[in-house]
């Protein structure tokens, strides 16, 4: 039997960390379409030219990609899966470039300020940042440039034919960055088994205490809890919950009911299979 393709968009090029995400998590059956911008991503998926996007969401070190947060309420999308990528940052050059020959290194700012003690190390490298990481390996193959050095994955230096100088320049070996697959399907997965919600409430005393009990009372795990400020009403929050647990259970749906009743709006991002492999990780 052959399996269906399915359509995702990423930001980044081919052999960015998205895109590993992605065939980590699909594997075959993904078809991949590279994006520049953020945006770009979600309004493949909102035209129905791609079936699904997959976008970082946090990441271990550095914390939650809030704009990405905003964009999926903007477009009203759901996570149906996710996944965590074990980050590994490489220093590429063209082959046959020696460190002492490189004056600048380029790459996405988050990866430049995930190697922040390697440049220390290194002070008279400039840092340049990219959109990309991939992106980045790319342009520095096409441009020939031997003073050049670009940081992205091992996967990149692959595909556009760097040659690694250093390898694990990340500050902290045990970086991870959480992706999640996004679409307009609302159904959970079979094997469902955690959930994402946003809700606030008007302030008054005890509100934020009100709200969590909800969960207490019926024994159910919270795995995040983070507050954004709601755009046109200052000083006023959404607050974004993950907890474990599926909306097909009598006591989700009991506490969900019960967080309705509390608060002045609640929205369901996702229901969907807990990528385990974190546990095995340590975190």
């Amino acid at each position: 039997m052959v399996s269906k393709t399915i359509r995702v968009a990423i930001q980044g090029e081919r052999g960015s960390f998205s895109e590993e995400a992605v065939l980590k998590l699909l594997g075959e059956i993904a078809q991949v379409h590279s994006c520049r911008y953020f945006e770009d991503v979600f309004r493949l998926v909102v035209s129905g030219e791609t079936d699904a996007c997959l976008i970082p969401i946090e990441n271990s070190l550095t914390g939650s990609i809030h704009r990405n947060y905003d964009l999926i309420r903007r477009h009203e999308l759901r996570i149906n899966q996710e996944v965590y990528l074990k980050i590994e940052h490489n220093l590429i050059v063209i082959p046959g470039v020696k460190l002492e020959d490189v004056r600048t290194v380029i790459s996405h700012p988050v990866a430049l300020g995930q190697c922040e003690r390697f440049f220390e190390k290194h002070p008279k490298l400039q840092k340049e940042s990219s959109y990309d990481t991939s992106g980045s390996v790319r342009d520095l193959i096409e441009s020939g440039s031997r003073d050049v050095a670009a940081i992205a994955s091992r996967r990149a230096a692959e595909i556009y034919g760097g040659e690694i100088l250093l390898s694990g320049i990340q500050d902290n070996q045990e970086n991870f960055t959480r992706f999640v697959l996004l679409s307009k399907r609302l159904d959970p997965l079979d094997g469902a088994n955690k959930t994402s919600i946003v809700f606030s409430f008007k302030n008054s005393a005890g509100a934020l205490f009100k709200s969590l009990s909800v969960f207490a009372l019926r024994d159910i795990d919270l795995t995040k809890i983070e507050s954004r400020p709601i755009h046109g009403r200052p000083w006023e929050y959404l607050f974004y919950l993950d907890f474990l647990g599926s909306t097909k259970e009598p006591r989700v749906k009991n506490a969900l009911n019960h967080l309705r009743e509390i608060t002045e709006f609640l929205e369901i991002m996702g229901c969907y299979p807990r990528d385990e492999s974190v546990e095995k990780k340590g975190m």
